[in-house]
């Protein structure tokens, strides 16, 4: 079991799962920090689940950019900066909202690319 969860979680390029990982903190950061601004008492489900979701994020994130990559393919698109980084941070907080949902497809995934036992 130890080795599956060591395979299935570090699977991923560390670069890329520390990236969103960062990013998926600051949006709980933000998430909390409104909570907080709008109600000065803030459930414990809410901050749990924020946390759920930050560490669930590079996982919702790495799902949504393998299933866009295998739609976009190799094309490039060329579109204003300020358009791209709109869309870029609703994916972001989309993903980030989801990730309950979203990551197990991405754990899924990783654990059948990568942590099946081979037949011998």
């Amino acid at each position: 079991m130890d080795r599956l969860k060591a395979t299935i979680f570090g699977s991923m390029k560390s670069g890329y799962y520390f990236r969103q990982l960062v990013f998926g903190a600051i949006l709980g950061a933000l998430f909390i920090t409104g909570k907080i601004k709008s109600s000065p008492d803030l459930p414990l489900g809410e901050i749990a689940m924020a946390l759920v979701s930050t560490v669930l994020y590079p996982y919702s994130r790495f799902v949504y950019e393998s299933i866009v990559g295998f739609i976009m393919g190799n094309n490039l698109f060329v579109v204003p900066g300020l358009i791209l980084l709109l869309v870029k941070f609703f994916t972001m907080i989309m993903c980030w909202f989801l990730a309950i949902f979203i990551a197990p497809l991405g754990l899924a995934y990783i654990y059948w690319k990568v942590g099946r036992p081979t037949a011998e």
